[in-house]
């Protein structure tokens, strides 16, 4: 994808709105920053020390695999974003196209909202503050509430023949092809990669080639069956207890994921979806 690739908005909000002040201090300001700092510099520019801006505290993510990615956080920015809404696919409904699938391919991309650029009229609100300055995101930074809607619109728009052909599961940054014969399930591979390039969509390394059985999307999915990664379900029962609205609703998003397993999940969760409504006492 070419640096001159389509400006996002990252927020809408009425003219005569003022966001209100979104920084908060950080612990986390420490030595894993810095270390991860110098891997973060593609999207980000440093500004002036003359310039009152509104800015937020950065935030470290690290994956499963241990590794690490410098974020921020943009959650005060949500309560002032138009949402976009763009239909992200239901996991369930997604891995249901792998019935009867002898060979299963995961691949997923890295680092593939950078090349987006972002509107000038958005940068204001993108700006990090760390030990070592402030700086503005002049590229698509990750935590943005429109992100994935516009990650799956873009990835559609690319893989569109792909997706119409029957032999390619999209999931935002994540694409699973699947087949019955090995030799269509290269050529599919190739395509993938042949088309990625061009763009300069990079292709993650973190990838899986050729199985008859894999994780992808949360589950553990083959040809014959789809069960849930239990590594996950730990980490849910794990969790504490959600004490309001907000955590209630964090709860049901991640859990609904697991519909299709879950006999009668919807009248079991009936009454927790009915603490998230208006004037019920929590």
């Amino acid at each position: 994808m070419s640096k001159e690739k389509e400006q996002i908005s990252a927020i809408e909000k009425a003219p005569d709105e003022e966001i209100k002040e979104i920084y908060s201090e950080s612990d986390s300001m420490g030595s894993e920053i810095r270390e991860n700092f110098d891997d973060d510099q593609d999207p980000i520019e440093k500004i002036g020390h003359n310039e009152i801006v509104e800015v937020t505290t950065p935030v470290l993510i690290t994956w499963h695999d241990g590794k690490s990615t410098l974020c921020a956080d943009f959650r005060a920015l949500r309560s002032y974003t138009k949402s976009d809404r763009y239909p992200i696919p239901r996991i369930p409904h997604s891995l249901e196209k792998l019935e009867k699938a002898k060979y299963i391919t995961k691949m997923d991309f890295m680092k593939c909202l950078h090349p987006n650029g972002v509107k000038t009229s958005s940068m204001k609100s993108l700006k990090r503050i760390c030990l070592m300055g402030i700086y503005e995101y002049n590229r698509m930074p990750v935590g943005i509430k429109n992100v994935p809607a516009h990650f799956q619109r873009m990835m559609e728009i690319i893989f569109q023949e792909e997706i119409l052909e029957g032999w390619m599961v999209l999931y935002i940054d994540d694409i699973i092809i699947y087949s019955e014969k090995w030799d269509d399930h290269v050529q599919y591979i190739d395509r993938i990669i042949s088309k990625s390039k061009p763009i300069n969509l990079k292709i993650s390394l973190n990838c899986t080639f050729g199985q008859q059985e894999l994780l992808a999307l949360g589950h553990k999915v083959s040809g014959l069956s789809l069960a849930l990664n239990q590594n996950q379900v730990a980490g849910l029962i794990q969790n504490p207890v959600p004490k309001n609205i907000k955590e209630m609703k964090s709860f049901l998003g991640f859990s609904s994921c697991y519909r299709t397993p879950i006999k009668y999940f919807s009248h079991t969760a009936s009454s927790l979806y009915k603490l998230c409504q208006k004037n019920v006492v929590f």
